[in-house]
């Protein structure tokens, strides 16, 4: 037997020809786990394997997908040359031939209906050079307005909210590692076990120190099962959640009145408002006891610690902002910030969801998280772009804005980058019709998306394994992905693009880079003294140190783990308290007779966004092959829908199908869908184009629909 088991082990030494070694980060969510893939080649094949490094933030650890991220970056489905459509077939062209047909479409656009009909649709999944590229691309190469980018579906309601309470935005106002020791921990609207499950250890080493943990949720999910206690809230009711416990802490005067006087505004306020209100009626609105309401609230307001978590299923409401708002009320009042284990964090959703909006990709916004509507913010960019401040576009419109503004032909032409907006957006039917009607649009993608599929041209891109860049993570921690990985075939790097299509529209002395390096070179200047101040990191501080907190203003700071110790971002160095209406300015969709459950979003762990890196995996795919609905089994007696059949939804936007799953872990009068399929399955076709008047944020998470057995049969049509 041991002869035979050392004659395998030689032959498998003499099959493996050669090793190497890619060190690189997770393409997917905000945690940005390390780890390397172990390519291993035989004489007969390649063989894959990824394995975690030790950082600062998730500790080696890897989750599901980033153990196969690989799959997607190395399908046989890549795009590696640039394609152009002609007679409605793509056709594969050299990088001259495409990049004259862009020159020319753009030049005919931008003399026929003027710079602004030119548009930029960006990504919260691209580099931080790449997304400071976009702004300075959109402004200076196309002289245009028109630019958002697609983290405005996800974390524009927490920005908004911590820039207006705050005078700044970073994902967790403390570090990572602080969560542990935190008594009451408040995760609303965030399945963090499914998500980012990599950094769920912090909350499970919080719950056996002791820590209270509450989670608000309308379905049961891996993360209400660690909580200590499940908040099963009706949907659409957090912000008057939220004043249910602001009423139980002011009135029992669980307040930390020095923190108030010293370090706020507008508490008096907030203190006459929640007087206004009755427990109970709060308790009806959202369904949620009042013994609960008060349990979580006496937790909050006693103990000496507490941080509130909150993701997209607060903020993905039409009054997400002003919801967010309101439980940052409850910090401030409680003196909860600034504090060891006190404070509070969005849970980024995209990969680089924090970073992308940083320094330029976002309608209103200018590098170092400078405001594009300040005139002393202007006149600096301008000045270090080297052109004339009045040259410098004004503030233009949202993601779905602009579409609409497709749909109106006010914008006639568009730059996409790593984007899939036809299966991302409210109301995705209207966003489909609406890109139709584009005079030229192009699209710079991995793959033939659903949107990259109405493009006139597609320029292939480079993957997370050979793209080499900085990321910004959920913590607000800037680190260094490495990439030395080959790019197939004639791909090249988002970077590299950009810059390409602005030398061939006659910018290159503003696009004259050689290296990512060089690009976050320009961006630490052009940050520097901004909210967001990248200046103190360089590459070779960020491979030392695994990744630096900013703010980090000199070459000499370590990094900003905890911020708001001694004063908030505002001129006057405090917090701005405000009150937030129980009822929401935008009123949401309510269910009727026609429409009578409420349709609620989100992700499962095997996929991400909208599936198209995903769904390119077969160890993901296998485990989530298609989309379901979850639906309550009493629910499903009532409206004669059995377990695993072909569901149909509908709501005032169309249909789709289905297949069901009963559970007793989601409310009688609320259903969920995931939104990580396309066309048929695409959920957000049901959604409203409603938006957030604060942050325009679409409300993905409240909709009207009934639900029926498909009936295959009568062939019903999906519309």
């Amino acid at each position: 037997m041991t002869e035979m088991l050392l004659k395998y082990f030689r032959e498998k030494e003499r099959q493996v020809q050669s090793e190497k070694v890619y060190n690189t980060q997770c393409p997917y969510c905000s945690v940005q786990c390390q780890m390397q893939l172990i390519e291993q080649r035989s004489v007969t094949r390649k063989t894959y394997k990824t394995v975690g490094k030790d950082n600062p933030t998730s500790k080696g650890r890897l989750c599901v997908k980033g153990m196969n991220a690989h799959q997607h970056a190395l399908h046989k489905d890549r795009i590696t040359q640039p394609l152009v459509k002609i007679d409605g077939e793509f056709i594969p062209v050299s990088w001259k031939e495409a990049l004259e047909c862009i020159r020319e479409n753009v030049t005919n656009i931008q003399k026929e209906d003027g710079y602004n009909a030119m548009s930029v649709y960006g990504s919260a999944s691209i580099t931080n050079e790449e997304a400071y590229l976009m702004g300075k691309f959109a402004r200076v190469a196309l002289k245009t307005k028109y630019i958002d980018y697609n983290g405005r579906l996800c974390m524009s309601s927490a920005a908004s909210a911590a820039s207006a309470v705050f005078g700044m935005d970073r994902g967790l106002t403390n570090s990572i590692e602080e969560i542990p020791y935190a008594e009451t921990i408040v995760l609303a609207g965030t399945n963090i076990a499914e998500c980012q499950p990599t950094i769920m250890h912090y909350f499970e080493q919080a719950k056996e120190n002791g820590a209270f943990i509450v989670a608000v949720d309308p379905r049961e999910t891996a993360t209400t099962r660690m909580a200590d206690l499940h908040i099963k809230i009706k949907p659409g009711t957090d912000a008057a959640f939220a004043n249910g416990l602001l009423k139980v802490i002011i009135d029992n005067d669980w307040i930390d009145r020095s923190f108030i006087e010293e370090k706020s505004i507008g508490f008096e306020d907030v203190k006459e408002y929640v007087a206004s209100l009755e427990l109970e009626d709060i308790s009806a609105q959202t369904d949620v006891p009042v013994k609960e309401i008060r349990r979580v609230a006496l937790s909050l307001g006693e103990k000496e610690t507490g941080m509130i978590f909150t993701a997209r299923g607060v903020e993905q409401q039409t009054d997400g902002s002003m919801a967010v708002r309101n439980l940052l009320n409850i910090l401030i009042a409680t003196g909860k910030l600034g504090k060891p284990s006190c404070g509070y964090g969005a849970i980024t959703g995209q990969s680089n969801g924090q970073g992308a909006r940083e320094h330029g990709q976002k309608a209103d916004q200018l590098p170092g998280y400078r405001s594009i509507e300040n005139e002393e913010h202007r006149a600096h960019i301008s000045n270090f772009w080297g052109i004339a401040e009045k040259d410098l576009p004004r503030k233009g419109a949202s993601a779905f804005e602009m579409i609409e503004k497709v749909d109106q032909r006010e914008i006639t032409g568009m730059f996409l980058l790593c984007s899939n907006p036809v299966v991302s957006n409210p109301n995705a039917r209207f966003v489909k019709q609406a890109l139709q009607k584009l005079k030229f649009l192009v699209a710079v993608d991995l793959f033939k998306s659903e949107t990259a599929q109405l493009a006139d041209v597609i320029l292939p891109t480079s993957s997370y394994l050979e793209d080499e860049g900085t990321m910004t993570n959920l913590e607000g921690r800037v680190t260094l992905r490495e990439a030395s990985k080959k790019v197939p075939g004639e791909a090249r790097h988002d970077w590299e693009i950009i810059c390409d299509v602005a030398k061939s529209l006659g910018k290159e002395e503003y696009f004259s880079f050689s290296s990512a390096e060089e690009v976050f070179n320009e961006l630490r200047e052009a940050s520097r003294g901004g909210i967001a101040d990248y200046y103190g990191m360089t590459y070779e501080r960020l491979r030392k140190k695994q990744g630096i907190l900013w703010p980090c203003p000199s070459l000499d700071h370590g990094g900003a783990a905890r911020i708001f110790e001694d004063s908030f971002a505002h001129a006057d160095g405090r917090a701005k308290m405000t009150v937030v209406p129980s009822e929401p300015v935008v009123k949401k969709e309510e269910t009727c007779e026609k429409y009578p459950l409420y349709l609620t979003t989100g992700r499962v762990m095997a996929h991400y966004l909208t599936g198209v890196q995903t769904r390119k995996s077969s160890a993901l795919t296998a485990r989530e092959f298609e989309s379901f609905l979850e639906i309550h089994p009493q629910t499903a007696q009532q409206y004669h829908i059995r377990n695993g059949e072909l569901v149909r939804i509908e709501s005032r936007r169309g249909g789709i199908v289905v297949r069901s799953k009963c559970t007793e872990t989601i409310r009688q009068d609320t259903v969920f869908v995931p939104f990580h399929w396309d066309e048929k399955q695409n959920v957000n076709r049901l959604v409203a184009e409603d938006l957030d008047p604060n942050c325009r944020m679409p409300g993905f998470k409240v909709s009207a629909v009934k639900v029926a057995p498909y009936d295959i049969n009568r062939q019903r049509n999906i519309k």
